[in-house]
């Protein structure tokens, strides 16, 4: 590991009971800063209404922590939409957020548009998948950001346990974003996960990002802010367990491709020669191909685009 690396590890890698609430709060209100939580949520019913229940209550009604809740509803077909409404979080649907370009799928996408429909000085985002959720989730990674001005991107670091098996969950991250990152950009390879779904950012960082449109955002994101910012304006803070649901197999190897063409990108800016990745189902007569696009679209920082500069504007 690097000796810089090392270093960071020292300085900027903490634990969420580092900073009590009290302290973050007191923060909060000296530095006058903003904070929105966003949930990027598709087909979530099961967990969305009890996350976005936590976060009210605990960071909204008991200590005025969030400032604003927005659930951004991908496409869903079930009832994530109500249950996160009935729950008490703005709902806002992928769809109506800058109609004039119409949206791709991805989770890149929505993480994107929601800094259109939010305005916190912080923006923190959250999967909408997690059980028993706890809201150190938020107020571990908005900390450091509330209480130190050097710092503009904190990260989430948690065990992942996998069928009852501690560490075990992660196997994207293990097999194709750490050996990405160890042998092309080793300052990130500090980093427990960089791939989790739970980090919090300056909006004036953010808005300076391209995001890719799918899986690969949370690696291009880590990577950009690293050559825009620096590696002591990255940290991360430990919350504990992270529990949710699981994806199969062919899913994963959807999302390693969609990340190593994200580093690819960043590697070269070269031209992806195939943009697409084929797996294989046992079917009737042997095993069947089934290949699928990989994105391959980035949306440009959010600064550029004319509807957000006219809000900045107002």
């Amino acid at each position: 590991m690097l000796e810089e690396v090392e270093r960071w590890l020292s300085t900027r890698s903490w634990s969420a009971t580092e900073r009590p609430l009290h302290r973050i709060l007191a923060a909060k209100q000296r530095t006058g800063q903003t904070v929105s939580v966003v949930l990027p949520a598709l087909n979530e019913e099961a967990t969305v209404g009890d996350i976005v229940s936590v976060i009210r209550h605990d960071l909204m009604r008991q200590v005025p922590l969030v400032d604003e809740l927005v659930v951004v509803d991908s496409g869903s077909t079930d009832r994530t939409s109500e249950v996160a409404a009935a729950a008490g979080a703005r709902v806002v649907h992928r769809d109506g957020i800058l109609p004039r370009l119409p949206a791709v799928p991805g989770k890149g996408e929505v993480l994107w548009r929601s800094l259109l429909v939010t305005r916190g000085d912080i923006v923190c985002f959250v999967d909408a998948d997690l059980r028993d959720f706890s809201s150190d989730f938020v107020s571990g990674i908005v900390g450091p950001l509330l209480t130190d001005p050097d710092v503009d991107l904190v990260k989430a670091m948690y065990d992942r346990p996998l069928a009852g098996a501690a560490g075990q969950g992660g196997r994207v991250t293990e097999l194709m974003a750490r050996p990405l990152l160890n042998m092309h950009w080793p300052q990130l390879a500090g980093f427990v996960q960089p791939l989790g779904g739970e980090y919090a950012a300056r909006r004036s960082l953010l808005e300076q990002l391209p995001f890719p449109v799918g899986y690969g955002v949370e690696l291009g994101m880590l990577v950009d802010a690293l050559h825009l910012a620096g590696l002591d304006a990255l940290a991360q803070v430990d919350v504990g367990v992270r529990k949710h649901r699981h994806q199969d197999g062919q899913a994963l190897g959807r999302m390693a491709a969609a990340i190593y063409r994200t580093a690819q990108l960043r590697l070269a800016r070269g031209h992806l020669i195939r943009p697409s990745l084929t797996q294989f189902e046992r079917g009737a007569d042997g095993f069947e191909p089934r290949t699928y696009s990989v994105d391959t679209e980035e949306r440009p920082p959010m600064v550029d685009i004319a509807e957000y500069q006219a809000r900045k504007a107002a």
